[in-house]
């Protein structure tokens, strides 16, 4: 088995940048989710509420603090940032996020170009923008499968926005990791259990349309199955960290006794 494609963003619901090579460590890999968006009633605001800014890139600066937004024709917006009063998100009813609110103009950008009042966080926990575990798998043959059950040619992965998706494995494969130790690159990590996926995935990863019943075709071949949040419709796992270390497309995947 073989890391396909590394998947990351610095802000929460934006477009998924593919590097060649990413950091692991403890909380996720470096950079990714560092920033998330609110309501204005302090609750998170995922892709699934809102397709509307899919399509734009986001480039964080750690070093020089500048935060850069792009879209298909170029930088839309760029600023360094400048952090003001503490601020706890809704995370699903599943967890309360700690950040800061970014000052400036960055919440007006990202309220009309959504649509609705929105604010920029920054996490005050590195990769403090992500769900539930600090990092996701899904193997290749699990999205041709969805699709082959579907009756489509392919499906995206991309909708699924895994951290690290593979290839070699057989459909599904990633579900019997929870617990087991797993290799690749310089990285170890331990299999966790099952994503449950939301209507997120609904949404094409490139315009942010609602354009594929993503659920129902799943729930129709694997039915609704468990998770930390009940029943539902599971894609992909979880995992954490081990031992940090670089992990890059091409690296082997290798499976062991935890």
């Amino acid at each position: 088995m073989q890391v396909t494609r590394l998947s990351v963003t610095p802000i929460k619901g934006l477009a998924l940048s593919h590097p060649p090579s990413i950091d692991v460590t403890d909380t996720g890999a470096v950079g990714d989710r560092a920033f998330y968006l609110v309501s204005a009633d302090d609750r998170l605001v995922s892709i699934a509420k809102t397709g509307a800014l899919v399509g734009l890139t986001a480039t964080w600066d750690v070093d020089h603090q500048v935060l850069s937004i792009s879209d298909s024709v170029g930088v839309v917006f760029a600023s360094d940032i400048s952090l003001g009063a503490p601020h706890n998100a809704n995370f699903f009813e599943f967890r309360q996020a700690r950040g800061r609110v970014v000052e400036g103009e960055w919440g007006q950008l990202f309220s009309d170009l959504a649509g609705q009042p929105l604010r920029l966080v920054k996490a005050d926990e590195a990769n403090g923008g992500r769900d539930v575990e600090p990092l996701t798998l899904l193997g290749e043959a699990s999205t041709a499968e969805l699709a082959r059950r579907s009756g489509l040619e392919q499906v995206d992965s991309r909708r699924f926005r895994m951290l690290i998706e593979f290839g070699g494995a057989a459909p599904h494969e990633e579900d019997t990791w929870d617990g087991r130790v797993i290799t690749l690159g310089e990285a170890i990590i331990v299999g966790g259990g099952p994503v449950q996926r939301c209507a997120g995935t609904t949404r094409n990863p490139q315009t942010g349309e609602i354009d594929l019943r993503t659920l129902t075709l799943i729930g129709g071949y694997r039915g609704r199955q468990q998770s930390i949040f009940g029943p539902g419709f599971n894609f992909g796992v979880y995992a954490t960290t081990l031992t940090p270390g670089r992990v890059s497309v091409g690296d082997l995947l290798q499976i062991s006794t935890a």
